[in-house]
């Protein structure tokens, strides 16, 4: 699914911004994208250059002092945000790019592919704090959730028109 993901970002001219990392399922998508020959612009902190094992073939690679440069930095350089399963990097910067779009800090389309049922239960939780009034439905409405990329690539592109 990831490799699919960068191919067809690539295919479509889209470019990808992401970590920076060679691990992972963004590092599969950077691979991916660059196999087809796409662009892929890494940003990695200072303090990960290590520890996540740069991705040294990137079109262009930014380094940042900390993580909070680094997500305002991905966030300047994006069009639009995806999320894959991940774990708590990814929940991480998927609330916060949610939440910057919702406080109106940029006006940028936010998805999440829900591979194999992978965010269920995550959805389940956000339907009930829209539910118990703790989350508004407009502000659930702007996380544009599919199952099939083609379908979320899609949707993403409607917000430009």
């Amino acid at each position: 699914m990831a490799w699919s993901v960068g191919e067809r970002l690539a295919q479509q001219g889209i470019e990808v911004v992401y970590g920076g990392g060679h691990v992972g399922l963004m590092g599969v998508v950077a691979e991916a994208a660059l196999a087809a020959g796409g662009r892929v612009i890494g940003v990695i902190p200072e303090r990960l250059l290590e520890r996540e094992v740069i991705y040294r073939e990137v079109t262009q690679m930014y380094v940042t002092r900390t993580m909070h440069e680094r997500k305002a930095r991905m966030m300047e350089l994006s069009d639009a945000f995806v999320a894959l399963p991940g774990g708590i990097g990814t929940l991480d910067e998927l609330f916060e790019i949610w939440t910057w779009r919702q406080l109106g800090y940029h006006s940028k389309p936010v998805g999440l592919l829900n591979v194999a049922g992978y965010y269920d239960g995550l959805l389940g939780f956000l339907d009930r704090a829209v539910q118990e009034g703790f989350l508004a439905p407009d502000c659930r409405d702007l996380l544009m959730v599919e199952t099939d990329f083609g379908k979320l690539l899609a949707r993403l592109a409607g917000t430009f028109v």
